[in-house]
């Protein structure tokens, strides 16, 4: 293990409300059943299981506004993971968030730059660019929007979930293996100069390239760098129980060396893993490669 975590807070948030389809609600199960507690452990990691957040049941709520929906549910959702994971950090531990989907990323960010003693780098691993708002979406899911939200762009509602206004700095945020951007999203990423590394990008100048300048932007001038992986930033022939599949994703290959050069720069404050579905899975694939990830980004090697 090199540059790896020695202490890890272990949180589930079994959220799908902000999804279109159901059933990232059981992503956070799937990857504890894959065996992430197990794997942790013997890495030699110091793993405290912090149990999951109360999240609210979709069988009893009905969307308020089909061009927002959910928000209030999802809202206190990410007010309470952000309290959560800002305790996990003042303790001294790395926090690791299981999804849910990608909407648990505004509370978590939140926690995280609520608690550093500077600047937090932001690294979004993403088929999607999520910087969608209410003004903006074309389907009224939250999950498309957390990264506008952290950067300081949406609705009240959810910009409250914050304690500041941006979350992060669009000079210290980058997408990474961008392959699918509405019409308005386009437009705000030109707008707000996010540092945008699609799979293009890496085709053309390959993934190790692209990790330098990515990591670069989100450690230079701060403190440590959030990691918020949506597994459909995958090929869907490798992670097929992801809600939002997109074909021509990272590979398995490219995606462990990403999580391990990730662990080899010592500067990750804190991870989530966001939007597996079991649903639309082939015997947990997409639970067991995102421990596997897991274990990459923190600190695991060949020997």
């Amino acid at each position: 293990m090199t540059g790896a975590a020695r202490e890890v807070g272990l949180l589930g948030v079994p959220l799908d409300l902000g999804a279109g389809r159901r059933g990232t609600d059981m992503g956070p199960s799937a990857i504890r059943i894959a065996g992430i507690a197990q794997r942790l452990h013997r890495l030699g990691i110091t793993l405290t299981d912090h149990g999951r957040v109360a999240t609210a049941d979709f069988e009893r709520r009905r969307p308020r506004d089909e061009k927002f929906r959910f928000s209030k549910e999802i809202q206190h959702t990410c007010v309470r993971l952000r309290d959560r994971v800002k305790q996990i950090v003042l303790a001294g531990a790395t926090p690791l968030v299981l999804g849910g989907d990608h909407s648990i990323a505004m509370g978590t960010v939140s926690g995280v730059a609520a608690a550093s003693d500077g600047p937090l780098g932001l690294l979004w691993i993403d088929a999607h660019a999520d910087l969608n708002t209410h003004e903006t979406t074309p389907s009224g899911n939250i999950h498309g929007m957390p990264l506008a939200m952290l950067l300081g762009r949406g609705h009240p509602t959810l910009l409250a979930i914050g304690e500041a206004v941006p979350v992060v700095q669009p000079r210290h945020t980058v997408i990474l293996g961008l392959r699918d951007v509405d019409a308005g999203e386009a437009d705000r990423i030109r707008r707000l100069g996010v540092t945008i590394l699609t799979m293009k990008d890496l085709d053309e100048r390959g993934l190790s390239a692209c990790l330098k300048e990515a990591l670069a932007r989100v450690t230079t001038g701060t403190a440590g760098f959030h990691v918020s992986f949506d597994m459909d930033a995958l090929d869907p022939a490798v992670a097929p129980g992801v809600g939002t599949p997109v074909p021509g994703g990272l590979t398995y290959r490219e995606a462990h060396f990403a999580c391990e050069v990730i662990a080899e720069t010592g500067q990750l404050r804190s991870l989530e893993f966001v939007e597996v579905n079991p649903i639309l899975d082939e015997h947990n694939r997409t639970g067991k490669l995102a421990v596997e990830l897991i274990q990459s980004a923190l600190g695991k090697t060949i020997y």
